[in-house]
């Protein structure tokens, strides 16, 4: 059974959703530090001037966002304008997509939702979005429903077993980190992710890989899969 374990993060890379679709359980990381220069809150779409970041705003006081795991994060209640803002950047840089009629529904209500936390907003974006490219059997689950113990690879290896995992799939930066041994002792083989993906026609040239799966979405529609994972799910 095939396992992946990653932090939830908001409206993910086409490489996150790549990783859901050759998973038969997936686990979003909520209950890890949250890092507050990372993807968790935030991602980057095309514009007519480049890429341009949206974010969204979290409650910190000085560095406690440092001490605090992902899934107790809150999203800032005074700046309940990011939602509106973020909503209206995606329809002045997408209106002219090909396939953004698709998804502007379905879009428009998560960003009416009022998600006090951070990952119950992120997780539940990210799930409606594997739906929307097909996934259907990835089961999705998160850390903090396990009594998962010890650190680094010894808490991963506690959370694959808690699931019954035989297989667990991974970004290649974590070779830095991982104690592959462990995971041979314990009969989970270890699968290391590959991206190399083919281009597809944006709305602002030149080509801008590290996007978020709206881009996508937007320019391709039902056949985003095939610049994937190379098939329909």
């Amino acid at each position: 059974m095939k396992c992946v374990i990653l932090q939830p993060s908001y409206i993910p890379w086409r490489g996150y959703f790549h990783q859901i679709h050759k998973a038969d359980v997936f686990i979003f990381y909520d209950d890890v530090q949250y890092d507050r220069r990372g993807w968790r809150n935030r991602n980057r779409i095309k514009t007519p001037t480049g890429a341009q970041w949206l974010s969204i705003p979290v409650l910190s006081k000085g560095s406690m966002t440092d001490e605090v795991s992902i899934n107790k994060i809150m999203i800032d209640p005074t700046r309940t304008w990011w939602r509106e803002k973020h909503w209206k950047t995606l329809q002045q840089c997408y209106r002219k997509a090909p396939f953004f009629a698709c998804y502007e529904k379905f879009l428009s209500e998560f960003y009416a939702r009022n998600d006090q936390l951070l990952a119950d907003f992120t997780i539940d974006l990210t799930v409606a979005l594997a739906k929307e490219l097909g996934i259907q059997k990835t089961v999705f689950r998160r850390s903090s429903e396990f009594a998962a113990r010890g650190k680094k690879t010894e808490r991963l290896l506690s959370l694959l077993k808690s699931v019954g995992a035989t297989h667990y799939i991974t970004g290649a930066a974590a070779k830095n980190y991982l104690e592959e041994e462990k995971f041979a002792e314990v009969g989970i083989r270890l699968e290391y992710m590959i991206y190399n993906y083919a281009e597809y026609k944006q709305l602002y040239p030149p080509f801008e890989a590290q996007i978020s799966i709206l881009d996508l979405l937007f320019m391709t529609g039902h056949e985003a899969g095939q610049y994937i994972w190379g098939t329909k799910a």
